[in-house]
């Protein structure tokens, strides 16, 4: 299980690489509000993606608040982990279920461009 600084290592990591693709997060992201819960450790990482960045990320313990977000992830840390170092790709980890994703059609469908 990988600990919750190594998740936080990773959730940061995304950011930097969402700020790095700049115009291509801009062209296909509006505003919206996301959340990855890491199901092992009991937190939810929430955050705002904004003009291609993503701000305001807080950690919050799961279920000591709603879930207000847009976008939402669900995850263990150490497929999270995976993730962000590309030793796990998306496509496969969401079609076995390793990987959740709640979203609207609109935004499946934004991720899905973004994502290649």
């Amino acid at each position: 299980m990988a600990t919750l600084d190594q998740c936080q290592e990773a959730v940061a990591e995304l950011a930097h690489r969402l700020t790095q693709a700049g115009d291509t997060v801009r062209t296909h992201a509006t505003d919206r509000t996301i959340s990855c819960r890491v199901l092992d450790l009991a937190v939810t990482f929430m955050a705002q993606l904004s003009d291609g960045e993503l701000t305001g990320l807080q950690v919050v313990p799961m279920g000591s608040e709603p879930d207000p977000a847009q976008i939402k992830l669900t995850i263990t840390s150490d497929d999270l982990v995976a993730l962000v170092d590309g030793t796990l790709g998306f496509p496969s980890a969401w079609a076995t279920g390793r990987v959740r994703l709640d979203a609207s059609f609109r935004d499946l469908l934004k991720l899905r461009t973004m994502l290649g």
